[in-house]
């Protein structure tokens, strides 16, 4: 088998990467025929090059001092492989280099500015030092090659910066040399001469270029790019974490994918491959094992739909329309021949069918300048009030999904948008091939991570939902809640698909966030380390700035500050779960205004807990309205405290002792006031209100508040159950009154003909919540259809950890 090689920048960073590549070389040519190893700059000096140019441009002396750094990173690696008696002609040819660099800079800083050509120029030297100093090293080593300057054997045209190859050319010269120097050829990348002997550049990522050029004139059987990566990836593994590599790519894949942003090989590169159908394999030499990605014309299709999704994070889209381009021939050709004209690369094209508009994406730098050829081509037009001036829009990015088996597949158009709607991605333009292997959308560049993530989510792992948890507040729900989906994660993901990651907490003095999960075994000790938090608005902001696909907001506090987040947060594409009722229990106005948020963005603001704490009252009573039904009216015991206290009261029992007991057990708040004014079941009793279609705010709701004006107005909670036991009487008389006619006091909220009411009521033996116990809550339905016979909702009705099971539900509902 013959190869041809390439190691990246990356590869020979320093001596001990280069030790590694030397490995591989002699690896590879104990089992094939190594005619070639094409070598970059040494990491970073291509761009240090590129500042010393304008350094010295703008008269910047520091350069000088730059050039000896520089010079001295290359004794540096010889002298590690090269012994002192073999180093002289090295470093005669290392000086003779360095006063060249230095005598063109200088000539640089004289003239004041710097040309194409020159910078070409300059930039060759870190391809030419790099390839000799390898050379030599791989000598030292007993590797038998000899050093080849690239501007022997390619050819180009006079396009300094980014020079278009002459193949006839090239491939005669390639081949005539080979034919006579047999050893292994230590190559420079990147660089070539033009008709003139001029050096010229292949663009920025040209090494790959230069081995797909020789690879393909040699006729050879691979073409290896070992870069830092394992391959191809499905994603850039920055920005997605999970991305993975792919083993089989077909050219047509990777052609589209390295346009579009997949930065492991240059688009170039595949050309002269795919012309002479020689297979190019992209490997890694930091995990020289795994077998990388392998590039062909028939590569094997994976079962997924799609083999990658790539973005380019930072283009400029300009738009041209009006009425006069309808019908119009030649528009089009004017239009890009005006670009071309202006040497003007187009990225992305996206026409109306109405031939109204026309957008097309090009490179943030050009923007202007494109803008000014097509007012320039357009003026008459523009004139006559037939053309629009081109508008530009800037802070864009393109994502692209690419892959062979999205051709002819129906419904993959659906998934992609589906993916990016549901997550709160604007698309600004749409463009899609003929050959439906790739679909390209463009949309802000703040919205780039998250579309990759959403879309890599939905097309590579279709079976898992994954869900992104965000929880304000550590208390005895909060705590649960994170214990339930620590104990259950492994079991939700295995059975049912389901990820949940806890990617932020949040107390009232610290916050904690990791984009790739927090550890919950020990989330309080990192939750202590974590940052100092100036109020809710730092955690938002985190949230926000994240901006990760399938985010979702948990609130486990009772806070009003917190619940005034929920309409930014809902308009932002964050999900809000929460048994916090202050949000939906507010004025009626801001309950509207977060329903119409949650709809318009395609999330969801769920609040379950915040009525029967993990029983499934709003969503049976959701139900019961889409399905058509409708509301005669609604009752329930809706507070598990006065549920059990109003169970345990009985013959013997004064009211403030079982009050007190209560509170010892745990049953009601701090101060039991917080339970016996009944504004909890009010509020309770509101939101179902609303739910049902009631247009109501709180203060229409008529409350009985079980306690004196004496025992609200006492000052701490000892007085208060001091004061109470003057009610005892009273309590004993409405108890006994109602035992002797078979009744018992329970303490009702009820909704109907648009009025709601709580109030302690004597019920019989006949009503469906006589037979309550403990601190269960209950929920009676009476509808059209169940007019007869109420449905009934009954079960525990408080406790942190049923009410954390519901919150827990709710994450799941969005998971699904």
């Amino acid at each position: 088998m013959r190869k041809v090689l390439k190691f990246g920048g990356s590869s020979v960073a320093n001596s001990e990467r280069i030790e590694t590549v030397l490995e591989l070389v002699r690896s590879s040519m104990s089992a094939a025929q190594v005619q070639a190893v094409v070598v970059s700059a040494f990491r970073g000096d291509t761009d240090g090059l590129i500042e010393l140019s304008h350094l010295a441009a703008q008269g910047d002396e520091s350069y000088r001092d730059k050039i000896g750094a520089l010079e001295a990173r290359y004794l540096e690696v010889l002298r590690h492989f090269v012994p002192a008696t073999d180093q002289s002609g090295a470093l005669l040819q290392l000086k003779l280099s360095f006063n060249e660099l230095e005598d063109i800079l200088n000539g640089i800083s004289l003239v004041g500015e710097v040309s194409k050509r020159l910078l070409d120029k300059v930039m060759s030297f870190g391809e030419l030092l790099s390839a000799l100093i390898i050379s030599e090293c791989a000598k030292a080593r007993g590797i038998d090659c000899e050093f080849l300057d690239a501007r022997h054997i390619i050819r180009t045209d006079s396009n300094f910066g980014a020079a278009r190859v002459d193949f006839g050319a090239t491939d005669s010269q390639i081949a005539a040399y080979f034919e006579t120097h047999r050893l292994l050829q230590l190559t420079t990348g990147f660089i070539a001469a033009d008709g003139h002997g001029d050096t010229t550049t292949l663009g920025r990522g040209g090494s790959d270029y230069t081995a797909s050029i020789l690879g393909a004139a040699l006729q050879v059987d691979e073409i290896e790019i070992w870069t830092d990566v394992d391959g191809m990836m499905t994603a850039d593994p920055r920005k997605v974490r999970k991305s993975f590599p792919q083993l089989w790519v077909s050219y047509s894949e990777a052609l589209e994918l390295s346009h579009f942003g997949a930065k492991v090989i240059h688009p170039p590169s595949i050309q002269p491959a795919l012309v002479r159908s020689v297979p190019v394999r992209i490997l890694n030499t930091f995990n020289p094992d795994f077998p990388g990605t392998l590039i062909s014309r028939h590569a094997h299709k994976p079962s997924a739909l799609v083999t990658g999704v790539s973005s380019i994070p930072d283009i400029a889209l300009l738009r041209v329309q009006g009425s006069g381009m309808v019908g119009v021939a030649g528009i089009s050709m004017r239009l890009f021949g005006a670009l071309a004209r202006a040497n003007i690369s187009v990225i992305l094209i996206s026409q109306a069918s109405s031939e109204h508009t026309i957008c097309l994406a090009v490179r943030p730098e050009e923007a202007q300048k494109a803008r000014e050829a097509i007012n320039s081509e357009f003026a008459l037009e523009i004139g006559a009030s037939l053309i629009e001036e081109a508008i530009v829009e800037t802070e864009l990015s393109v994502i692209s999904v690419v892959g062979e088996n999205m051709q002819k597949t129906p419904g993959i158009a659906g998934k992609i948008f589906g993916a990016l709607g549901k997550n709160g991605v604007n698309v600004v333009a749409i463009a899609q091939g003929s050959s439906e292997l790739n679909i390209s959308a463009v949309t802000s560049s703040a919205d780039e991570v998250k579309a990759l993530n959403a879309l890599h989510e939905e097309l590579f792992f279709p079976d898992t939902k994954a869900v992104n948890v965000f929880l304000a507040g550590t208390g005895l729900i909060g705590t649960a809640l994170l214990r339930q989906i620590q104990e259950h994660r492994q079991h939700l993901s295995e059975k049912m698909g389901h990820e949940v990651r806890v990617l932020g907490i949040a107390n009232s003095r610290k916050m904690v966030t990791d984009e790739s999960g927090i550890p919950l075994d020990h989330w309080q000790k990192l939750l202590k380390e974590g940052c100092p938090k100036n109020g809710l608005q730092d955690f938002v902001a985190e949230l926000k700035r994240l901006n990760l696909p399938s985010s979702v907001f948990v609130d486990c506090t009772a806070s009003e500050e917190v619940a005034a987040a929920y309409e930014g947060l809902l308009k932002s594409s964050i999900s809000v779960v929460t048994p916090n009722k202050r949000a939906q229990c507010g004025p009626y106005e801001y309950y509207v205004r977060l329903k119409q948020a949650s709809s318009k963005r395609g999330v969801q603001l769920l609040f379950e807990t915040s009525v029967g704490a993990g029983l499934p009252v709003i969503s049976t009573l959701n139900d019961l309205l889409k399905s058509g039904d409708s509301i005669v009216s609604i009752e329930a015991v809706l507070s598990g405290t006065l549920s059990y206290i109003f169970h345990s009261f009985g013959p013997g029992k004064p009211f403030s002792e079982v009050v007190l007991s209560a509170k010892q057990a745990g049953y009601t708040e701090p101060d039991p006031r917080d339970d016996l004014n009944g504004l909890d079941v009010a509020r309770k009793m509101l939101i179902l209100a609303r739910e049902a279609g009631c247009q109501m705010e709180m203060t229409a709701v008529e409350v009985e508040n079980l306690i004196s004006a004496e025992c609200r107005a006492a000052k701490s909670v000892e007085e208060f159950f001091l004061r109470l036991k003057e009610l005892d009487g009273y309590f004993e008389d409405r108890r006994r009154r109602a035992a002797e006619v078979g009744r018992k006091l329970c303490y009702i909220a009820r909704l109907a003909s648009g009025r709601v009411n709580v109030a302690l009521k004597e019920i019989d033996s006949s009503h469906p919540f006589y037979g309550l116990s403990g601190s269960e809550n209950i929920i009676s339905f009476t509808t059209k259809r169940y007019s007869n016979r109420p449905l009934v909702v009954k079960g525990p009705g408080a406790g942190a950890e049923v009410t954390a099971a519901g919150v827990f539900a709710d994450i799941l509902r969005l998971a699904s």
